[in-house]
Protein backbone atom coordinates (compact mmCIF):
# COMPACT_ATOMS: atom_id res chain seq x y z
CA UNK A 1 0.00 0.00 0.00
CA UNK A 2 1.27 3.76 -0.57
CA UNK A 3 2.14 6.30 2.00
CA UNK A 4 -0.69 8.31 1.02
CA UNK A 5 -3.50 5.70 1.13
CA UNK A 6 -2.18 4.57 4.48
CA UNK A 7 -2.38 8.30 5.89
CA UNK A 8 -5.42 8.84 4.95
CA UNK A 9 -7.05 5.64 6.31
CA UNK A 10 -4.91 6.46 9.87
CA UNK A 11 -6.64 9.55 9.46
CA UNK A 12 -3.26 12.01 9.27
CA UNK A 13 -1.45 13.49 6.59
CA UNK A 14 0.89 11.88 4.26
CA UNK A 15 3.78 14.22 5.71
CA UNK A 16 3.15 13.18 9.12
CA UNK A 17 3.20 9.50 8.24
CA UNK A 18 6.79 9.85 6.26
CA UNK A 19 8.06 11.83 9.01
CA UNK A 20 7.24 8.50 11.21
CA UNK A 21 8.64 6.53 8.88
CA UNK A 22 12.16 8.37 8.51
CA UNK A 23 12.47 8.83 12.48
CA UNK A 24 12.25 5.15 12.40
CA UNK A 25 14.09 3.98 9.39
CA UNK A 26 15.58 1.11 11.10
CA UNK A 27 12.27 -0.49 11.92
CA UNK A 28 11.54 -0.72 8.25
CA UNK A 29 13.98 -3.04 6.11
CA UNK A 30 13.28 -3.03 2.33
CA UNK A 31 11.02 -5.62 2.54
CA UNK A 32 8.62 -4.18 4.88
CA UNK A 33 9.10 -0.94 2.66
CA UNK A 34 10.93 0.84 -0.36
CA UNK A 35 10.38 4.56 -1.58
CA UNK A 36 9.15 4.05 -5.58
CA UNK A 37 11.57 5.23 -8.12
CA UNK A 38 10.51 8.33 -10.50
CA UNK A 39 9.85 5.68 -13.02
CA UNK A 40 8.06 3.20 -11.18
CA UNK A 41 5.88 6.73 -9.59
CA UNK A 42 5.00 7.46 -13.43
CA UNK A 43 3.50 4.23 -14.24
CA UNK A 44 0.94 4.48 -11.84
CA UNK A 45 0.60 8.50 -12.07
CA UNK A 46 -2.37 7.96 -14.22
CA UNK A 47 -4.40 6.20 -11.87
CA UNK A 48 -3.42 7.45 -9.11
CA UNK A 49 -4.09 11.03 -10.25
CA UNK A 50 -7.46 11.83 -7.95
CA UNK A 51 -6.03 10.30 -4.98
CA UNK A 52 -2.38 12.12 -4.63
CA UNK A 53 -2.78 14.80 -2.48
CA UNK A 54 0.25 18.03 -3.26
CA UNK A 55 2.32 19.14 -0.64
CA UNK A 56 4.08 22.10 -3.29
CA UNK A 57 3.20 21.35 -6.80
CA UNK A 58 6.02 20.16 -8.90
CA UNK A 59 5.29 19.97 -12.25
CA UNK A 60 7.74 17.40 -13.30
CA UNK A 61 6.30 14.58 -10.57
CA UNK A 62 2.27 15.55 -11.19
CA UNK A 63 2.51 17.92 -7.89
CA UNK A 64 4.78 15.86 -5.41
CA UNK A 65 7.43 16.76 -3.36
CA UNK A 66 8.68 12.98 -2.36
CA UNK A 67 8.36 10.05 -4.30
CA UNK A 68 5.63 7.58 -2.19
CA UNK A 69 6.62 4.60 0.02
CA UNK A 70 5.18 1.25 -0.95
CA UNK A 71 4.30 -0.75 2.39
CA UNK A 72 4.33 -4.52 2.41
CA UNK A 73 2.34 -6.66 4.99
CA UNK A 74 5.33 -6.26 7.16
CA UNK A 75 5.88 -2.52 6.77
CA UNK A 76 2.10 -2.24 7.69
CA UNK A 77 2.13 -4.04 10.42
CA UNK A 78 5.40 -1.98 11.64
CA UNK A 79 3.34 1.24 11.01
CA UNK A 80 1.48 0.34 14.11
CA UNK A 81 4.66 0.49 16.59
CA UNK A 82 5.33 3.86 14.74
CA UNK A 83 2.42 5.27 14.76
CA UNK A 84 1.35 4.65 18.65
CA UNK A 85 -2.46 6.17 19.07
CA UNK A 86 -5.51 4.23 19.33
CA UNK A 87 -7.01 4.96 15.84
CA UNK A 88 -3.29 3.82 14.26
CA UNK A 89 -3.85 0.91 16.04
CA UNK A 90 -7.38 0.15 15.37
CA UNK A 91 -6.57 1.07 11.83
CA UNK A 92 -3.78 -1.80 11.81
CA UNK A 93 -5.91 -4.43 13.02
CA UNK A 94 -8.43 -4.02 10.43
CA UNK A 95 -5.70 -3.40 7.57
CA UNK A 96 -3.96 -6.98 8.66
CA UNK A 97 -7.56 -8.60 8.74
CA UNK A 98 -7.82 -7.84 5.01
CA UNK A 99 -4.69 -9.02 4.27
CA UNK A 100 -5.64 -12.32 5.42
CA UNK A 101 -8.66 -12.12 4.58
CA UNK A 102 -7.26 -11.50 0.50
CA UNK A 103 -4.85 -14.11 1.80
CA UNK A 104 -7.35 -16.87 2.25
CA UNK A 105 -8.97 -15.48 -0.95
CA UNK A 106 -5.96 -16.44 -2.94
CA UNK A 107 -5.18 -19.90 -1.46
CA UNK A 108 -8.72 -20.71 -1.64
CA UNK A 109 -11.22 -19.26 -4.09
CA UNK A 110 -14.51 -19.56 -3.78
CA UNK A 111 -16.28 -22.20 -5.18
CA UNK A 112 -18.05 -21.11 -8.79
CA UNK A 113 -21.42 -22.38 -8.74
CA UNK A 114 -21.89 -22.28 -12.21
CA UNK A 115 -18.75 -24.00 -13.19
CA UNK A 116 -19.31 -26.72 -10.20
CA UNK A 117 -22.99 -27.20 -11.93
CA UNK A 118 -21.66 -27.36 -15.72
CA UNK A 119 -19.00 -29.99 -14.57
CA UNK A 120 -20.99 -32.04 -12.92
CA UNK A 121 -24.06 -31.87 -16.27
CA UNK A 122 -20.62 -32.91 -18.52
CA UNK A 123 -19.77 -35.76 -16.19
CA UNK A 124 -23.61 -37.16 -15.85
CA UNK A 125 -23.44 -36.65 -19.94
CA UNK A 126 -20.28 -38.65 -19.89
CA UNK A 127 -21.67 -41.18 -17.91
CA UNK A 128 -25.22 -41.56 -19.91
CA UNK A 129 -23.29 -42.02 -22.71
CA UNK A 130 -21.25 -45.30 -21.28
CA UNK A 131 -24.70 -46.51 -20.29
CA UNK A 132 -26.08 -46.25 -23.55
CA UNK A 133 -23.27 -47.42 -24.86
CA UNK A 134 -23.01 -50.59 -23.01
CA UNK A 135 -26.71 -51.10 -23.04
CA UNK A 136 -25.93 -51.09 -27.33
CA UNK A 137 -23.84 -53.59 -26.79
CA UNK A 138 -26.13 -55.59 -24.87
CA UNK A 139 -28.10 -55.41 -27.50
CA UNK A 140 -26.20 -56.04 -29.81
CA UNK A 141 -24.93 -58.87 -28.26
CA UNK A 142 -28.37 -59.59 -27.53
CA UNK A 143 -29.68 -60.01 -30.85
CA UNK A 144 -26.42 -61.96 -31.71
CA UNK A 145 -27.78 -64.77 -29.56
CA UNK A 146 -31.22 -64.64 -30.48
CA UNK A 147 -30.42 -65.43 -34.14
CA UNK A 148 -28.55 -68.22 -33.02
CA UNK A 149 -31.27 -69.56 -31.00
CA UNK A 150 -33.52 -69.03 -33.82
CA UNK A 151 -31.09 -70.99 -35.83
CA UNK A 152 -30.65 -73.53 -33.73
CA UNK A 153 -34.38 -73.88 -33.74
CA UNK A 154 -34.32 -73.72 -37.44
CA UNK A 155 -32.56 -76.75 -37.81
CA UNK A 156 -34.25 -78.94 -34.78
CA UNK A 157 -37.12 -78.08 -36.62
CA UNK A 158 -36.06 -79.45 -40.16
CA UNK A 159 -35.08 -82.26 -37.69
CA UNK A 160 -38.00 -82.65 -36.52
CA UNK A 161 -39.81 -82.70 -39.78
CA UNK A 162 -37.55 -84.93 -40.81
CA UNK A 163 -38.25 -87.78 -37.57
CA UNK A 164 -42.31 -86.94 -38.21
CA UNK A 165 -42.46 -88.24 -41.77
CA UNK A 166 -44.41 -91.38 -41.66
CA UNK A 167 -42.43 -94.57 -41.81
CA UNK A 168 -43.17 -97.77 -43.75
CA UNK A 169 -43.63 -100.31 -40.51
CA UNK A 170 -41.26 -102.82 -39.80
CA UNK A 171 -42.00 -106.00 -39.76
CA UNK A 172 -45.40 -109.11 -40.81
CA UNK A 173 -48.02 -107.31 -41.98
CA UNK A 174 -50.99 -109.25 -40.76
CA UNK A 175 -53.77 -108.51 -43.47
CA UNK A 176 -51.64 -108.12 -46.68
CA UNK A 177 -52.24 -111.49 -47.96
CA UNK A 178 -56.10 -111.61 -47.94
CA UNK A 179 -56.95 -109.96 -50.59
Amino acid sequence: MLDFDLAEIYGIETRVLKQSVRRNIERFPDDFMFELTESEYNLLKVSLRSQIVTSNYDSKRGGIRYMPFAFTEQGIAMLSSVLNSKTAIATNIKIMRAFVAVRQLILNPPVNDVKELQKEVRELKQYVEDVFTDYNDINEDTRIQLELINQALAELQVKNKALDKPHNPIGFKANAGKM
